[in-house]
């Protein structure tokens, strides 16, 4: 089942703007420069193997490259967890797409297969520590062999570890989402949202803004905070600006932070504590998977002082039974 990861960026790369941004601003690669957007063209991302078993990669688009009608296939692929055999999928995925290519008869006329960008864009918050070369996965082979083992490379965005600067002074819409998802709740609120609207009061397009709207609503989704999301006032922008923040800013919104007396005041009610369990529970799963039974249920029943050291802990624990204290959680 996609996740709200998947689905929220799933829809923005429906949109040739945003893959044109994507690989002109985010990976080395000059030959996309001044490509008009009319060369960009979605392709089928479902492939059938000879055995029957489909697979799909999320977003396969080519590009129509000078005057020779050379095609260059663009795979991306989202990722939010690290997966050791990426290198592996994206060699089949490329071969499946070769394949699919020959069958179809959709071959240039020199019967040439097109070059392929396999493309892992990845917004984790571990480091990816995944080979981008196949050939790293296999063991070494004798050197009578060497010549016959197989290889493939995927170029990753890392989101995560995008320079901040280099982002700030991007225009794009995509860098200004990419700002939103990793910036703190003031600069989100204050910053981001009122440019988001700017850039589509000056260039108003009710689709790729549709699209954008499911994109936010999924991120409220992954960060706990359900909720509908247009584009309708600068106020409701402004709002919604306090629910997209980093785990640190939603602690401060919520009253987590001692020194703030209102904080505690707001803390002390039932709709804040749910809150903060809610933020909680979220965390440990980004941090550590599915929680025991044991874990929710002292999570339901702790105290706003349990709440607030546990999240301190929560921060850079290295497992539940840190977190809470003791051992009785991490079985």
């Amino acid at each position: 089942m996609p996740t709200y990861h998947d689905l929220g960026y799933r829809s923005l790369f429906t949109h040739p703007e945003l893959v044109r941004e994507l690989v002109t601003n985010f990976t080395p690669f000059k030959l996309f420069d001044n490509i008009a957007l009319s060369c960009f063209e979605p392709a089928d991302p479902v492939y059938v193997s000879e055995g029957l078993a489909a697979r799909q990669n999320d977003i396969v688009w080519r590009v129509k490259i000078g005057e020779q009608f050379l095609y260059v296939y663009i795979l991306l692929e989202f990722q939010s967890g690290v997966d050791r055999w990426m290198a592996l999928r994206m060699q089949n995925y490329v071969g499946l797409l070769c394949q699919s290519l020959v069958k179809r008869h959709a071959l240039a006329p020199s019967l040439h297969l097109p070059p392929v960008l396999p493309l892992v864009f990845y917004n984790g918050v571990p480091h990816w520590s995944a080979s981008t070369d196949l050939a790293a996965l296999f063991m070494d082979a004798p050197a009578e062999l060497a010549p016959f083992q197989p290889s493939q490379r995927y170029f990753l965005i890392d989101q995560q570890r995008l320079d901040a600067e280099t982002l700030e002074s991007n225009s794009t819409l995509l860098a200004l989402l990419f700002r939103m998802e990793l910036s703190s709740a003031s600069e989100v609120r204050n910053t981001i949202l009122p440019a988001l609207v700017t850039w589509f009061n000056d260039a108003p397009q009710a689709s790729l803004m549709r699209s954008v709207e499911v994109w936010i609503e999924c991120l409220a989704k992954r960060r706990g905070e359900p909720a509908s999301f247009t584009f309708d006032s600068i106020e409701e922008v402004t709002d919604m600006g306090r629910k997209y923040a980093t785990w640190a800013e939603e602690f401060e919104d919520i009253g987590f932070q001692k020194g703030s007396e209102k904080g505690k005041a707001e803390g002390r009610t039932e709709g804040q504590l749910s809150a903060l369990r809610g933020v909680l529970t979220h965390l440990l799963h980004k941090r550590f998977g599915d929680l025991p039974e044991a874990a929710v249920q002292r999570i339901a029943a702790a105290t706003q002082a349990d709440l607030e050291q546990w999240c301190q802990r929560s921060l850079d624990a290295p497992g539940l039974d840190a977190v809470f204290g003791d051992r009785a959680t991490s079985a």
